[in-house]
């Protein structure tokens, strides 16, 4: 197999304004999402159902704009790390010759940004770089279990740890500070 012919991969926009307090990055979005254009577009991905948890509603069973919608009325940005790269399929061990996203002018345009959360180590690892780089690694960050159909925990402990991010930002009762 020829890596090299592989097809150079790009992110989506970021899906942000002025009044993102949490904003959840990814690595890459996967095959089907770049097929279907949606940031999370694998039918078995739990994101959609772990950030309704989060706001206590059912956003999988929205229309994918008003999913959008959804978010930035509870003021919850998306965005991915990477911003090209080469995969074969969609695995996050799979991505080469990856350039990232200008995380560090995207987040100087979030004045209330309280928690970056990234969903799954690749994204951790990869965007903890660039805002070290960027001296920005005091800002509150979070290491989300990835909701990838790939990335095999239950989904209860998941969604514990998704909550608690949301408790962070949104402070629903749970402890501030402890993400």
């Amino acid at each position: 197999m020829n890596l090299s012919s592989d097809p150079l991969l790009s992110c989506f926009v970021p899906v942000i304004d002025a009044e993102t307090e949490l904003l959840i990055l990814g690595s890459l979005p996967g095959e089907a999402s770049l097929k279907r254009g949606q940031y999370y577009g694998h039918p078995r991905n739990q994101f959609w159902r772990l950030t309704g948890d989060i706001l206590g509603c059912n956003l999988v069973d929205l229309p994918y704009e008003a999913r959008l919608m959804t978010l930035l009325k509870h003021h919850i940005g998306l965005w991915d790390v990477i911003a090209t790269a080469k995969r074969q399929g969609s695995l996050d061990g799979a991505i080469r010759e990856a350039t990232p996203n200008p995380l560090v002018s995207l987040i100087e345009r979030l004045p209330q940004l309280k928690l970056i959360a990234f969903n799954g180590q690749k994204a951790a690892s990869l965007g903890q770089k660039t805002l070290q780089k960027a001296n920005m690694a005091a800002l509150p960050c979070s290491v989300l279990p990835s909701s990838s159909p790939a990335h095999a925990i239950a989904y209860e402990r998941k969604k514990e740890v998704w909550l608690r991010a949301g408790a962070f930002v949104f402070d629903r009762g749970k402890q501030k500070g402890s993400i």
